[in-house]
């Protein structure tokens, strides 16, 4: 059984390289007839491969497509025949490290997709095969190209607006999920998965191989390779230290119904119900005074020995300015909880 498949419609340059694709309809773990039908029409050898098309060859696929039921795939196969820009199919036998960019934009739509999760498709290596590109209201130019599009709308009476300068583009331009509101698109990332009942404010911030698992309302950054449970919110300015910002290796999350207040942040992987106070920043070095139900001390620890616990409440001492901890829990029964997991 292959991994994924997809009947992409993207912009090459001049020189005929890939700069991006839309996958209307990516496909995860594709029947083996399908492969079949590929193979057969397209000379797919195995592996994971994306093969630049012709208009007579994806007739000839959405014939054999239709014949094995495959109608909505056929459907998409006809109308890309028609598409004045170049088509590619792309079959990843594998979730290997991808080899080009129209592979890199397959795994980027199965995340926005909602068909994998964060985390769920392999994607080191991948910034190599993204070019940075001039992102404008006609799509994706190369940047070595852009003087002279920028010169040609001129002459025709038209203005090429620059959207962003990026490797990646807004994932609206292309995937809308069903059941989202998102103020400002330009700030969520193809790549991004974002679960229904999710709405995103202005200031919010959705990275690719991140997002959030639904019902939440984020006013703050979801950074790279962060995951936000159901019903959590982040409040306005906030941010989680991703794997790309400081994070390390350490996969940073939230659990269900967590909040984290406005202008603070996290270098940990919260569990469930935690809070953590407006304006504090958590990294997983920062001693943290663990308080009882007297607001007595019973032991400093560390941010990061309390990583995925949950019930808890992290705060600063207004006259001190420690860092402090109480929980829903007795401090006494989370110390003894720590010290049995050492």
């Amino acid at each position: 059984m292959s991994f994924a498949f997809g009947i992409g419609i993207g912009t090459q340059n001049k020189q005929g390289e890939w700069l991006e694709v839309f996958y209307q309809q990516p496909s995860l773990t594709p029947d083996r007839d399908l492969i079949d039908v590929v193979e057969s029409a397209l000379g797919y050898q195995g592996g994971n491969q994306a093969i630049s098309v012709t208009a007579e060859q994806l007739t000839k696929l959405a014939e054999s497509l239709r014949q094995i039921g495959q109608t909505e795939q056929a459907k998409l196969a006809e109308t890309a025949a028609s598409s004045k820009r170049p088509v590619v199919v792309t079959v990843l036998a594998t979730d290997d490290t991808a080899s080009s960019t129209p592979e890199v934009y397959l795994k980027l739509h199965l995340i926005s997709h909602r068909l994998k999760k964060p985390h769920g498709v392999k994607l080191d290596g991948i910034f190599a095969l993204l070019p940075n590109l001039a992102w404008t209201n006609e799509g994706a130019v190369d940047l070595n190209e852009l003087p002279e599009r920028q010169l040609q709308a001129r002459m025709e009476g038209r203005v090429l607006e620059v959207k962003s300068v990026d490797k990646f583009p807004q994932m609206t331009d292309y995937v809308v999920p069903g059941g989202v509101r998102i103020a400002d698109t330009a700030r969520v990332r193809l790549g991004a998965y974002v679960g229904e009942g999710t709405t995103v404010m202005h200031e919010g911030f959705i990275n690719f191989n991140a997002g959030t698992e639904g019902t939440s309302m984020i006013e703050g950054r979801i950074s790279a390779g962060v995951i936000i449970g159901k019903g959590s919110d982040l409040g306005g300015g906030c941010s989680t230290m991703g794997t790309l910002s400081g994070g390390g290796n350490i996969i940073i999350s939230v659990g269900e119904n967590c909040l984290i207040g406005a202008n603070a942040g996290i270098g940990i992987p919260l569990g469930d119900r935690c809070t953590v106070e407006a304006g504090l920043y958590i990294t997983s070095g920062s001693k943290i005074a663990l308080l009882d139900d007297n607001n007595e001390l019973v032991e400093l620890v560390k941010a990061r020995d309390l990583a995925n616990k949950s019930d808890l409440l992290f705060r600063r001492n207004s006259q001190t300015g420690a860092v402090e901890c109480k929980t829903n829990k007795t401090a006494i029964e989370l110390n003894e909880e720590l010290h049995a997991n050492n």
